[in-house]
């Protein structure tokens, strides 16, 4: 498949496979250096708790930004931009020192991040065939756990040196804005040009507000997984930091297997058929954790779990960019994506919340699983991807 891209196209996919890398990697700084900065600025928990709050606020609203800005002046040029402010607000955090700048710089980096995944996607969905969207956005979903395996092992390398020096890491996403704005150049249906949104979203409001509500659930479920079950599983088994790392890293490999077979599946059978699989898997897969007994079956249960709740990721991007004209897809893709992010990030609360006052992983599981049955049956009841509505709009190259 990928012998048959031209040259331009391996470098649009290339750099937003690379873009969602380095954006996942910084979301994970943050988590790992977290307890070092609660340390260094004395915070309370709610001050440490705004630092992500207003990191989610800031990709919302990057996103909506470099997302208008994308469709109507170029998304090449507007990617490249959106990966600067990333960079350079992620790379200043080194030089915080007091909790005001930190705040500052992460929401600077924010708007960047929140500008890029959407951008990016909608380049995919101006320079490829739509049948090919499923496993293209698969690439970039799993690329984004590659950057979340590298926030890992930098953090192993060089918290005991300081907590900033992975946030100046940040700076290298300047190189790859560097070389896409050198090395590609806009498209001629890509230049200067006048957008009817009220035309584009025409019949697609609910269509919009559905998608929100999936994603919402599907990031719920993510940060709901990586920050709370590995201290669960600790507290269970009573395992090293070493063990319950090794349990991330089979989750993640669970993650990125599942997101290319989703997104085989996706271009195979269609989206009904792909999300109904996981999002059923999901909502019974994460009883599996409760039944946990032994450091082999976590790793098992680990890898099984993350390969339905987080391999349907790459649907979301897929399905916008083959259900909206591509004049509005970087705006689409950032609204439905942010938003859950937004409301998705907020799951780890409410999973803490859960714990305080229950004190049980059944009544987590129970929360989590509700969630993935809501989603199918929003999807499900979604007339845009009954087959002969999901057919013709593929059809449509």
């Amino acid at each position: 498949m990928f012998f048959n891209y031209t040259k331009r196209q391996k470098k649009i996919l290339l750099s937003s496979a690379l873009g969602m890398c380095l954006e996942m990697m910084d979301i994970m700084f943050i988590a790992y250096a977290l307890s070092s900065i609660i340390n260094e600025f004395s915070l309370s928990g709610k001050e440490a708790g705004f630092i992500s709050s207003a990191t989610n606020i800031a990709m919302l609203v990057g996103g909506l930004f470099f997302g208008f800005l994308a469709d109507r002046y170029g998304k090449i040029k507007i990617f490249s931009y959106s990966i600067i402010l990333f960079a350079i607000g992620t790379a200043f955090i080194y030089y915080a020192n007091t909790y005001f700048w930190l705040v500052f710089f992460r929401v600077l980096a924010g708007l960047g991040a929140g500008g890029e995944y959407g951008v990016g996607m909608g380049l995919l969905a101006c320079e490829f065939k739509k049948e090919n969207m499923g496993k293209l956005s698969s690439i970039i979903a799993i690329f984004g756990q590659v950057g979340v395996a590298l926030a890992a092992i930098l953090a192993a390398l060089l918290l005991d040196y300081g907590w900033r020096y992975l946030f100046l890491i940040g700076i290298i996403p300047v190189l790859l804005a560097v070389w896409i704005r050198f090395s590609l150049k806009e498209e001629s249906n890509e230049q200067i040009m006048k957008i009817n949104y009220k035309s584009a979203f025409k019949g697609k409001i609910l269509l919009s507000i559905c998608l929100c509500i999936m994603s919402s659930i599907q990031i719920a479920g993510y940060f709901g997984l990586m920050n709370w079950l590995p201290t669960i599983a600790k507290k269970t088994l009573d395992l090293s930091n070493a063990n319950a790392s090794y349990w991330m890293i089979s989750t993640i490999l669970g993650m990125s297997i599942g997101m290319w077979v989703f997104g085989k599946f996706f271009d195979k059978f269609g989206a009904r058929i792909s999300f109904s699989i996981f999002l059923i898997g999901s909502s019974v897969c994460v009883f599996l954790f409760t039944l946990i007994q032994n450091y082999n079956q976590l790793i098992l249960i680990g890898f099984i779990i993350g390969f339905f709740s987080n391999g349907m990721f790459a649907g979301y991007g897929a399905l916008v960019n083959i259900l909206y004209d591509k004049s509005v897809s970087a705006s689409a893709n950032n609204i439905i994506v942010n938003v859950g992010r937004a409301i998705g990030g907020m799951s780890p609360f409410v999973i803490g919340a859960i714990l305080d006052k229950y004190n049980s992983v059944y009544f987590v599981m129970c929360f989590l699983s509700s969630l993935y049955i809501i989603s199918f049956l929003v999807m499900i009841n979604l007339s845009q991807l009954k087959s002969k509505n999901y057919n013709k709009f593929k059809a449509e190259i």
